[in-house]
């Protein structure tokens, strides 16, 4: 999933919004733009796409629509955006879920993440944060897994579902530890959480901006990020890196992808509009009131992206034995 905050080195200045690339390339763009936005409204998904909108439009001189196609966990919108042209007006908010975690636990789904894609920009990210209960006695990574060793029975850990960014971070954890703890799957975040809270369940990997209020109250207590450096929400609270496991990262993230097949100059031009209105300063306080930091990285970043995820979830998915509900 996340988070990787290596960038690859900008093919061209950051102000610069049309690339001389693009200088023979045909009018783009010459009718509405629209995102699709696989769930629901109000999610990170629709926040980022209504976030960008307004900026987007102002950028491109036409109007940027977001449409929320839901369905079959998303499947629905995938197949809407692969059977559009790949011209620039039809754009998609890929979640990580979809883009790695779901293709990792199911390989026989209808696309293929890597392949069927024009790969944009990685646009937002967010890490999850190992959480216990203040019962258990473990103030650090070292410390638990002294106690999930000592216990292997008596560990368990709650998630918003199987195949959810929660569970593969904790079985990541436990793969790479060599210990134990009972998943207990519930029916989405606030339960598993309402559990936690409760010592129902003792420990959770859970989104950060769920988590941190809890945690600056002292009703959890904070373990480790799963991101490449210190989250600004939780400054105090050390990495998975930094207590001894290299390359452990875990969260959620959101790229941008268009239909495969994009002509690579049209390509460059949108993907470098799309980072320049994601460092606007409005679109990044409205993402970061969410937990989510700006990433506007280049689309060869995001593909890198999606297959080290692929490659880290497939390894989880057969060491766990994790099979789709």
């Amino acid at each position: 999933m996340l988070l990787h905050r290596r960038r690859l080195p900008a093919l061209f200045g950051g102000a610069a919004l049309f690339p001389c690339a693009a200088g023979a390339q045909a009018a783009w763009p010459t009718r509405p733009v629209t995102i699709i936005v696989p769930f629901v409204p109000g999610g990170p998904s629709d926040v980022l796409a209504r976030a960008l909108s307004a900026p987007l439009q102002g950028a491109i001189g036409q109007p940027v629509l977001v449409e929320n196609r839901t369905g079959a966990n998303g499947l629905v919108a995938v197949q809407h955006v692969l059977r559009q042209a790949p011209d620039g007006h039809t754009l998609f908010i890929g979640a990580s879920g979809l883009m790695s975690v779901t293709p990792a636990i199911n390989p026989r789904l209808p696309y293929d993440p890597v392949q069927d894609f024009a790969h944009l920009t990685l646009a937002i990210s967010a890490p999850n944060v190992m959480v216990v209960h203040p019962s258990l006695p473990a103030t650090n990574v070292t410390e638990l897994v002294a106690w999930l060793r000592a216990n292997p029975t008596a560990g368990s850990y709650g998630s918003s579902g199987i195949g959810s960014s929660e569970q593969f971070g904790m079985e990541l954890f436990k793969l790479r530890t060599g210990t134990q703890a009972t998943h207990i799957p519930y029916t989405g975040t606030a339960a598993a959480v309402t559990d936690l809270l409760a010592g129902t369940v003792q420990l959770s990997t859970l989104n950060i901006a769920t988590v941190a209020p809890h945690v600056q109250a002292g009703r959890l207590r904070a373990i480790a990020v799963g991101s490449a450096a210190r989250h600004p929400l939780l400054p105090q609270i050390p990495t998975f890196i930094e207590q001894g496991l290299p390359d452990f990262l875990t969260g959620s993230w959101h790229g941008i992808v268009a239909p495969r097949g994009m002509e690579p100059a049209l390509q460059m031009r949108v993907q470098e509009t799309l980072r320049a209105a994601l460092r606007n300063p409005e679109v990044a306080q409205r993402l970061a009131a969410t937990g989510f930091a700006v990433e506007a990285t280049d689309g060869a970043a995001l593909k890198l992206l999606v297959e080290t995820d692929l490659a880290r979830w497939r390894e989880v998915v057969r060491a766990a034995g994790i099979t789709a509900g």
